[in-house]
């Protein structure tokens, strides 16, 4: 006689017991294909394979979201959720670590991006540029030369800059000047001093800014050479001769900028030696027509040239001024004949 077995059993070949049925493997039960099925005494479950969890509305299973779940616990800096997993990701400047879950900084200085000194920081790279550059606004990694020239003051050079890789260069006219020792001013060579000017014998150089000036130095008629730049009287006919005529016609030289500021003492006259009682008048006999000179008094006995307009360019001047002096109520006369160079500003 057959045995009766409960629902999920069935009687043994040998019809002496029950025996439990295997709904998954006689593929018996009625689980959705995502589902993992599980055979259990008498019955069997079906459950969701890992990484899935049971849905109580379609019965189904549906993804875990790791990600959600365990935001910020599983992965250091990026999660990626995928179907009944995840994957770590890492942001940009870091890789992942052979654990698969934290992130380990990339040195990109490695690789030379910078086209002069690259810094690795955390997560990424800084460029750096050395002295005379600076980094480009567009890709952060190219360093541009600076032009010193452009960027700076007129007084970064005195003459002329001249811009080179990561620096900058002074320059000065190509005659009478050599660069000052700090590089950026120009020194004036003084080729009087130095022999390389061209003046003959009988002229004498005077060194100016820049150049030099060749002089002659004549004594007129009735005068004779006391000095190297003095002419004396030699005799005159009368008295009235005596008062009139020049006892010494003096020789003098000056250089002035351009940028003098005006009015400007340029030149100081006075008797030698002074005596109580002595008066003197100054007058420019000679070389003012555009009136840049004029003079004045200081006291009875010194007065001085002064310059009165600004001089717009290099120009040279020769001056003639009488210094009438009245000593005990006689008047003598002194003629200083004064070259006035003007030259362009100092460099």
């Amino acid at each position: 006689m057959p045995i009766s077995c409960r629902v999920g059993y069935r009687a043994s070949e040998d019809n002496a017991r029950c025996v439990d049925v295997d709904e998954c493997r006689d593929n018996s039960h009625h689980c959705h294909a995502e589902q993992v099925c599980r055979n259990v005494p008498g019955s069997y479950r079906c459950d969701c394979r890992l990484g899935y969890r049971g849905d109580p509305v379609t019965w189904g299973c549906v993804d875990i979201n790791e990600c959600h779940r365990y935001q910020g616990r599983i992965c250091a800096q990026l999660c990626i959720n995928t179907p009944g997993s995840y994957q770590c990701g890492c942001n940009v400047g870091f890789r992942l670590a052979p654990d698969g879950q934290t992130c380990a900084d990339v040195d990109e200085c490695q690789n030379s991006p910078c086209s002069h000194d690259c810094l690795n920081v955390l997560g990424s790279f800084e460029c750096r540029c050395q002295r005379g550059f600076t980094l480009s606004p567009t890709d952060r990694t190219a360093c541009l030369d600076i032009d010193e020239c452009l960027l700076s003051s007129p007084s970064l050079c005195a003459y002329q800059c001249i811009n080179t890789p990561g620096s900058f260069t002074c320059r000065c006219p190509d005659e009478g000047y050599v660069l000052s020792p700090n590089g950026r001013n120009c020194k004036d060579l003084d080729e009087c001093k130095l022999g390389t000017h061209n003046c003959s014998a009988d002229e004498s150089c005077f060194n100016i800014q820049g150049t030099f000036k060749c002089l002659s130095f004549e004594c007129p008629a009735n005068y004779r050479r006391v000095g190297q730049t003095q002419c004396e009287r030699v005799s005159c006919r009368d008295y009235v001769e005596c008062q009139m005529v020049p006892r010494t016609i003096t020789y003098y030289q000056l250089s002035l900028p351009t940028n003098v500021r005006v009015p400007a003492d340029v030149f100081r006259m006075s008797p030698t030696p002074v005596r109580a009682g002595d008066n003197i008048l100054l007058s420019i006999t000679g070389g003012n027509e555009a009136m840049f000179f004029g003079t004045r008094r200081l006291n009875p006995y010194m007065g001085y040239v002064y310059l009165r307009l600004p001089p717009r360019q290099p120009q040279d001047f020769l001056l003639d001024v009488e210094m009438t002096l009245i000593r005990q109520a006689a008047a003598t006369k002194f003629l200083a004949r004064i070259y006035i160079f003007i030259t362009a500003p100092l460099l």
